[in-house]
């Protein structure tokens, strides 16, 4: 029998060591975000373009067109939206066309699609339906495959891609009610029951695991077949313990789909919560060793993140057909809605965005296809930038649509207008901000990433842990290498007036390059002089992180839009409206740039955080009379999740 799971009490400090080692410590291949926030501008990493091979492009041009005449002729957008799901006839059809095999190796059933194509085809499906394009890639990105593809055994591959790529629905599994970012509280458990002797090696198969606890917002979780559970493994003979990955079965006994979720947006999304009591899941389900599970769900998200970007991809396509339509039949005082200039700067921020938006998708699923380079860094600021931007174009549609915008699709229809959804896309790309890591979150994951090099040489320095011989070591390792560093700063191509010539094609996009040439190096003093100033405090500068990361995510979206124009120019295929778009952004790109640098330095974080703390004593408590409550019905702002039977219906609803 499994004892009962008691939730971990975890320190700040020891949680954020369940993180640094989760993460992955080593560079084997060249990364090119992480050389830009050294000061490093390596164009050579990402051009020309990298592009997918012929067969691969076959391959995945001839699955779009087939999915492309599937979401126009069988998915009707507003049914989902209105009944809150997605047909099972619906389901059923994406199966038999492949689209949940989209990933999986052809040996296994799957179309073997790469990146780029899958993505495009995410794109296309949530274009249809946000909701499909989410019950996609939940099941491909995240759910069983991904964690397989990696870390999977040949006999789990066998076993369960075949399942996957044709019949059977996934899901992951790792938030609990108490936890959300935070992983070392992780209180689901995962009891080793042997049912005999300690096996000698934690790869062995034999023997079960017992899991109890509850999660929540299991994407897919309602109907799915299979699932990837985090859960805690306790430290004892023979078992290594930590967090660990399984595959579940869906209908084993013990598991309860206690509740179908319902949100402000992606109305058709089955998520719910589920609850483990008693499973019992054969040794051979682990995915990994013991102690793995965190560092298998971070890397499947290295790549598992970049399907979102594709629904802001989708979003923006869409914002500026609408808006470019709206905007030509809408007349206001005498003359169409683009023609005034207020409006026309939300067009063309709407167009150079997604030009961007589709550029940075792009040349980060063309790196992770190919293999070459290290792009956690890039996948995430991929995610990250994607999200905000996607939800700013949404939200400019809006306001260009006015009351419209606000209205109902269902409500324009009723009174015999065109039904434009614009206030459901606002709805639906809400949550990518938090999806897959909040932006805050992301902003500390990537600036981990791009002080890695500083901490690898000095981290010691700062480190209360370490003794002062440590600390000696890494001042004289930190001195070699700031001296041969810091100087690589001061100049470089970006300064010289002829530098990325090649980019030059009636429109000039050679400055654009040299400014990101100029201005990574400054991002690089910046970070280091935050470093020098507060030093073991840096990593509660979390104001000042996230403005490093997101100019770093800016020159990211720059190279990315500059090399996809080149690119297309040389393809030939509307180089020169490619150019202007990329001239636009980065025009745009710029200023914002420019705001954040000047916000490193002067800005009210630390009268905020004074407020918050007047906020949080109850000074400020006077500034809330004068309204009523509606959400105040005595309910626990947390769910409690005591492990234990259910004492509710099943809701899990299996698609066969």
């Amino acid at each position: 029998m499994s004892a009962a799971p008691t939730k971990p009490t975890v320190t700040e400090r020891e949680a954020r060591q369940v993180a640094e080692a989760a993460r992955q410590q080593e560079w084997r291949k060249p990364s090119f975000a992480k050389e830009l926030f050294l000061g490093r501008f390596r164009l050579d990493l990402i051009h020309p373009h990298p592009m997918p091979t012929d067969e691969a492009a076959q391959r995945g041009e001839e699955f779009l067109a087939k999915l492309r005449d599937f979401v126009e002729t069988k998915v009707d957008g507003a049914l989902i939206e209105r009944e809150s799901r997605i047909p099972d006839d619906v389901i059923d059809g994406l199966k038999e066309l492949g689209a949940f095999g989209m990933k999986i190796d052809t040996k296994y059933g799957g179309l073997g699609l790469g990146q780029v194509y899958y993505n495009k085809a995410l794109t296309l499906a949530g274009s249809a339906s946000p909701a499909i394009g989410v019950l996609l890639s939940a099941h491909q990105s995240i759910g069983v495959p991904q964690p397989l593809k990696l870390f999977g055994t040949p006999e789990q591959k066998e076993r369960f891609l075949p399942r996957c790529a044709r019949t059977d629905i996934s899901a992951f599994l790792l938030t609990e009610p108490d936890v959300g970012s935070d992983p070392a509280r992780l209180a689901t458990t995962a009891v080793p029951d042997d049912g005999g002797p300690s096996r000698s090696s934690e790869f062995e198969s034999g023997g079960d695991y017992v899991l109890d606890g509850v999660k929540l917002w299991t994407t897919n979780g309602v109907v799915a077949d299979l699932l990837v559970v985090m859960a805690r493994v306790p430290k004892s003979e023979g078992h290594k313990g930590g967090i660990t990955a399984f595959v579940v079965e869906t209908n084993s006994p013990g598991i309860t789909v206690e509740n179908r979720n319902a949100f402000m947006g992606l109305r058709g999304i089955e998520n719910g919560v589920t609850r483990f009591h008693q499973v019992r899941v054969p040794a051979a389900n682990r995915i990994g060793p013991e102690g793995a599970g965190l560092k298998i769900a971070l890397t499947t998200l290295n790549t598992g993140r970049l399907s979102l970007p594709a629904s802001c991809v989708a979003a923006g396509k869409w914002c500026l057909k609408i808006a470019r339509e709206w905007s030509a039949a809408r007349e206001q005082w005498g003359k169409p809605l683009a023609a005034h200039e207020a409006v026309g700067a939300k067009i063309s921020f709407i167009a150079a965005t997604t030009f961007a938006l589709e550029a940075v998708t792009d040349l980060a699923s063309q790196m992770a296809d190919e293999d070459r380079n290290d792009i956690r860094i890039e996948g995430a600021l991929a995610k990250l930038y994607a999200s905000e931007m996607g939800w700013l174009i949404a939200d400019e549609l809006v306001q260009i649509r006015g009351g419209r915008g606000f209205e109902t699709a269902e409500s324009l229809r009723a009174r015999g207008e065109r039904a434009v959804p614009a206030e459901q896309v606002l709805r639906d790309l809400r949550i990518n901000r938090i999806f897959e890591g909040s932006t805050e979150i992301m902003h500390l994951l990537i600036a981990r990433e791009a002080v890695d090099a500083h901490l690898s040489v000095a981290g010691d320095l700062i480190d209360p842990d370490k003794s002062l011989q440590d600390k000696a070591k890494a001042g004289a390792n930190a001195g070699v290498f700031y001296a041969k560093w810091l100087p690589k700063l001061v100049a470089g191509q970006g300064q010289l007036p002829y530098s990325y010539g090649e980019f030059k094609r009636g429109v000039d996009l050679s400055p654009h390059l040299r400014y990101v040439e100029r201005t990574s190096r400054k991002l690089a003093r910046s970070t280091f002089y935050g470093m020098s100033r507060w030093q073991g405090r840096m990593e509660t500068k979390q104001g000042f992180l996230g403005r490093i990361v997101d100019i770093g995510a800016e020159l990211f979206a720059m190279s990315a839009v500059c090399v996809r124009a080149e690119h297309l120019r040389g393809q030939g295929e509307h180089g020169r409206e490619a150019y202007q778009l990329a001239d636009a952004f980065c025009q745009q790109a710029r200023l914002r740039i420019e705001e954040l640098f000047g916000r490193l330095w002067s800005n009210t974080d630390d009268l905020d955080r004074k407020v918050v703390k007047g906020v949080m004593s109850g000074t400020y408590e006077w500034l809330e009379q004068g309204i009523v409550d509606p959400s105040d019905d005595g309910a626990p702002w947390i769910a409690d999740a005591t492990p234990g039977p259910s004492e509710r219906e099943n809701v899990h609803r299996p698609i066969r």
